[in-house]
């Protein structure tokens, strides 16, 4: 797998982490059981996530997460592992939810992106969840960077125009588009369906619709947003195996 070097993006608000999380329970319909969850985070980030489910009041969760470089902000309610590249050091089945939140984009080209999902198909058992997040390759300014239209140039031209805008020395990311993550789930053996509506439905109830913009979006429907799901900036899917 690639082995270039590249730099780390996390969020490093821990308050949106909470919200985020939420959201992912309620995209993968976690319910309170007698057995906790076996979940694996790929991509610790910040932590913020993996603390929030590992510290849950009613769904009970023990929480794996692994990264190839250690930024964590909040360490407890986890266990957490190092790794390389993107093979994971565990068993066949050894999860009940696996969850990639906007890993897949830092992994390297199609190659390894495809061995980041037939990896988490490896891990996840039979009757498991999965949740993955991935910028859309069409979304006017580019997440990491915060530059307009920085992910519509060719390859080529990504790594100038970051270095002329004051932005760094490359761009190091590969982002998606819906078909194009759809052709990886399936080339990957996995069953996935867009929840991007649903994603959006479900952060509308944790943060509110206080705002013009909030009550906008709120408004519009479903539908509408489904014809859109190809130029949403976020690609969101739950898949399994």
């Amino acid at each position: 797998m690639n082995t270039a070097v590249r730099q780390p993006h996390i969020a490093p608000d821990l308050a949106s982490r909470k919200p985020k999380a939420e959201k992912i329970l309620r995209l993968l319909d976690l319910q309170p059981r007698a057995t906790p969850y076996r979940v694996l985070e790929v991509g610790t980030g910040s932590g913020g996530i993996a603390h929030f489910l590992g510290t849950h009041p009613t769904i009970r969760c023990e929480v794996t997460s692994v990264d190839v470089v250690d930024l964590r902000m909040v360490h407890d309610g986890y266990t957490w592992q190092r790794v390389e590249g993107t093979a994971l050091p565990f068993a066949d089945a050894a999860f009940d939810v696996v969850i990639t939140n906007h890993v897949i984009e830092h992994v390297g080209e199609h190659a390894d992106q495809l061995h980041h999902l037939r990896e988490c198909r490896r891990v996840l058992a039979p009757e498991g969840r999965g949740y993955l997040a991935v910028p859309n390759r069409w979304g006017v300014v580019e997440p990491h960077f915060h530059l307009a239209f920085l992910s519509w140039l060719p390859r080529a031209w990504r790594s100038p125009y970051v270095r002329a805008m004051g932005k760094g020395e490359a761009y190091d990311c590969e982002l998606l588009t819906l078909p194009g993550i759809e052709a990886l789930f399936a080339e990957a053996g996995l069953q996935a369906r867009n929840v991007g509506v649903e994603a959006l439905r479900a952060m509308l109830a944790i943060e509110g619709t206080r705002g013009m913009l909030r009550k906008c979006v709120a408004a519009v429907p479903d539908g509408v947003w489904r014809a859109l799901s190809p130029l949403i900036p976020t690609l969101i899917y739950r898949f399994n195996r």
